[in-house]
């Protein structure tokens, strides 16, 4: 059984704003209609005899994971939630003792969330060359084969001729300077390392345990302490938070004498900056990608993007990233984009909320948008899918009054249900016990304004949660 293992745990901080923790890139549709998750998802799938995947990711973005598989029509997947952030190896241990439970001659298709791939079919026929290397035991990594000197990538040197599609790893190397990538594409010899994988799922773990016996040794008790939870599988927190954070690349794959890498050509991205994403985009006659409503007068080589309800003008500019967001704006060069995490890193230590989250926040019932805040008052739009409802739920330090634009929602008001229609509203008092329901076909939309002394996301009392949530 070959199933695809895909690791989607990243913050995407270098794609801020658009990619934060609460909403990272690769739950964000950035290079077609489709998230780059989905894409992953679906390319996976496009694999002979593929089984449903298994996903690793963060508990807080479990519901984004499932949602997106279902709009895919994506069934059988197992959803595992990493109670802390951890590196690759743990990850992937967790995932292929999963396969095992499926499978006990499972090969795992280890295969990050975030990464865009434009030759599907060159990948796919990657895949099955690497089956052969990957079955008689070998740890394959698939080597991008290089187009230009690059600087921000890891690169995989091969060795021997394995079978004649698969060779053995001679040498990883890291992130070299600009001289020493030129060599490396002029000498032929050297790829750049995906971090994309294929391997039996034993095999993985029978190294892990030799290399990495610690790491090992955590990931087995995490997985066996594991509960499900609802349609997830929660991985026990103080066993996986005991392992060390290391990569698959230095807990196993740099140490292993089984490595081997297939290289392949397939107009693969990380997307790991803006400039990548430039680079992988479709571009007009002045070098420009463009999107959203901009007006780009004597402008090259840039990536301007324009949140729906903002107009931006550039004049007499060449190679920058101008992004917006309801929030926040960035302007930067575009070989200084690698640098936007800096930017994260002190909106962090500032504790301010924009590295963390949009304006406009996502809910496993739908989302709400801030409009407007200030001293003792602050305005939501709520928008809640069909047949979903809010947790049953009071506050400590304020009040609400809901008014319905769109659809009819169903209140609960302490030991009051009654039915809102459009136009219509009602008064939440401080202290009481309330819920939002949608009994309808379509979306619910209303303008909820908050009062009272402190307006925090954390002043919830939960006392009934269809999701699970404390």
């Amino acid at each position: 059984m070959l199933i695809p293992l895909i690791l989607s745990g990243g913050s995407g901080t270098r794609l801020w704003p658009i990619s934060r923790r609460n909403l990272p890139k690769q739950f964000l549709s950035l290079a077609g209609s489709e998230t780059l998750f989905q894409q992953t998802a679906r390319r996976a799938a496009l694999l002979p005899e593929a089984a449903p995947p298994v996903i690793v990711a963060a508990d807080d973005h479990r519901f984004l994971a499932a949602e997106q598989l279902q709009e895919l029509g994506i069934e059988g997947a197992s959803i595992l939630l990493e109670p802390v952030a951890r590196n690759t190896a743990p990850a992937i241990a967790a995932g292929a003792l999963q396969a095992l439970a499926r499978d006990p001659d499972a090969l795992i298709l280890v295969l990050p969330a975030d990464h865009l791939i434009g030759n599907e079919v060159s990948f796919v026929d990657a895949v099955e060359k690497a089956l052969p290397a990957a079955r008689a035991g070998s740890l394959v990594t698939f080597g991008i084969r290089p187009d230009r000197p690059e600087t921000g990538f890891g690169y995989i040197r091969r060795g021997a001729d394995l079978d004649g599609t698969a060779y053995r790893v001679a040498e990883f190397v890291e992130k070299p300077a600009i001289a020493v990538a030129q060599d490396y594409l002029n000498s032929g010899e050297y790829d750049w390392n995906s971090g994309m994988f294929l391997f039996r799922a034993d095999r993985y773990l029978e190294e892990l345990a030799e290399h990495a016996p610690a790491m090992f040794a955590a990931a087995n008790t995490a997985f066996a302490k594991a509960r499900i939870d609802l349609d997830f599988i929660r991985l026990d927190a103080e066993s996986f938070a005991s392992a060390p954070n290391d990569s698959i690349d230095y807990a196993v794959m740099e140490k292993t004498r089984h490595a081997a890498v297939v290289p392949v050509t397939c107009g693969w991205s990380d997307i790991g900056s803006w400039d990548a994403l430039w680079l992988a985009a479709t571009k007009d006659d002045d070098g420009n990608h463009l999107e959203g409503d901009v007006i780009a007068l004597d402008t090259h080589g840039s990536l301007v993007r324009s949140h729906d309800r903002h107009l931006i003008a550039t004049i007499g500019l060449d190679d920058v990233v101008v992004v917006t967001t309801p929030d926040a704006t960035l302007v930067a060069r575009r070989d200084a984009s690698q640098d936007v995490k800096k930017i994260v890193d002190q909106l962090k230590a500032a504790g301010r909320s924009e590295h963390d989250l949009h304006r406009v926040v996502r809910r496993p019932w739908g989302t709400y948008d801030s409009l407007e805040s200030g001293d003792r008052f602050q305005v939501k739009r709520i928008v809640v899918k069909p047949g979903a409802a809010l947790s049953l739920q009071m506050h400590h330090h304020r009040a609400e009054h809901w008014i319905v634009v769109k659809g009819v929602a169903e209140v609960t008001c302490d030991d009051k249900v009654f039915l809102l229609a459009e136009n219509q509203s009602t008064y939440l008092p401080l202290g009481s016990r309330h819920r939002l329901r949608n009994p309808g076909k379509v979306p619910v939309e209303l303008i909820e304004v908050q009062s009272g002394s402190y307006l925090g996301e954390d002043d919830i009392v939960r006392f009934d949660d269809v999701y699970g949530r404390a």
